[in-house]
């Protein structure tokens, strides 16, 4: 530096240049924060509806699977009361063979 040229005024050139840089990156951030929330409010206005909609639909779909399963319960219990009657006969059977060829002897 030459002794004419006051250190003071290149301190204030750099500052103004690392304030315009800082003021160029503020505005890319600002216009990058804009852009996030106006697409932020759309999607979020796009699963307003169809969130309400898939709501009803998930309510009204467990609705008809809660009368599925009484109905598949209900199924259950009379094959299952069917099913001992038959081991019941089976039983029965077996008894009156075993007995038969016991007698027969």
């Amino acid at each position: 530096m030459s002794d004419d040229a006051r250190p003071d005024l290149a301190a204030v050139r750099e500052l103004e240049i690392l304030v315009r840089h800082l003021a160029d990156e503020l505005a890319g951030f600002r216009r990058r924060a804009l852009t996030a929330e106006s697409r932020l409010r759309e999607l979020e206005g796009m699963e307003g509806r169809p969130a309400a909609d898939t709501q009803r639909a998930l309510a009204a779909r467990c609705a008809v699977l809660e009368q599925e399963n009484s109905a598949l319960t209900g199924q259950l219990e009379s094959a299952a009361a069917r099913a001992r009657q038959m081991l019941d006969r089976v039983r029965f059977i077996r008894q009156q063979t075993q007995g038969n060829v016991v007698s027969e002897r």
